[in-house]
């Protein structure tokens, strides 16, 4: 498994643009709340307790954030779990409701992420790696705890690695 600097690095090397970033900050949200709907409907019961895929596929991959880095897992441990509330919730208002919500949602989603890249000159890192979709998320809150001061040493190293890999 890659470290965190290395996922990170190889993200941040597609965004350096603020105006990208911008829209990513954005689109990213909007994509997951999308995902988390229709997932929302997938349910089991296990001890009384309704799952939902949504719930499953949200554990999953916070499970990677945890390997990677434990506070950043824990921020997002909160925004997932707030996505998926709404996804559950906007999925409760019914399947119309619910198809609408996730087609705007998504294509809007998207639309913001392609318009940031125009701006960043450069295609999106999933072109190159399609396993970035899972590292957004936790780049976007890196990059807010990065603001805030935390692992000053990462987010250099990160930074270096990144423009080194852009003039390859």
């Amino acid at each position: 498994m890659k470290t965190l600097e290395e996922q990170m690095a190889f993200y941040a090397a597609y965004h350096q643009d603020a105006r990208n970033k911008a829209t990513h900050f954005i689109g990213v949200p909007a994509i997951m709340l999308s995902l988390f709907i229709p997932l929302a409907w997938l349910r089991l019961e296990l001890g009384g307790v309704a799952i939902s895929a949504a719930m499953l596929f949200a554990a999953a991959v916070l499970v990677y954030y945890f390997l990677l880095d434990v506070p950043l897992a824990l921020a997002m441990l909160l925004i997932t779990g707030i996505l998926v509330l709404a996804g559950e919730r906007i999925a409760g208002q019914g399947a119309a409701r619910g198809w609408v919500w996730f087609g705007v949602l998504f294509v809007g989603g998207w639309i913001l992420q392609l318009v940031g890249h125009v701006f960043e000159g450069r295609k999106p890192a999933l072109a190159d790696n399609l396993f970035q979709i899972f590292v957004a998320p936790i780049f976007l809150c890196a990059e807010l705890a990065f603001a805030l001061g935390y692992k000053p040493e990462l987010h250099a190293d990160m930074q270096q690695r990144a423009l080194r890999m852009r003039q390859k």
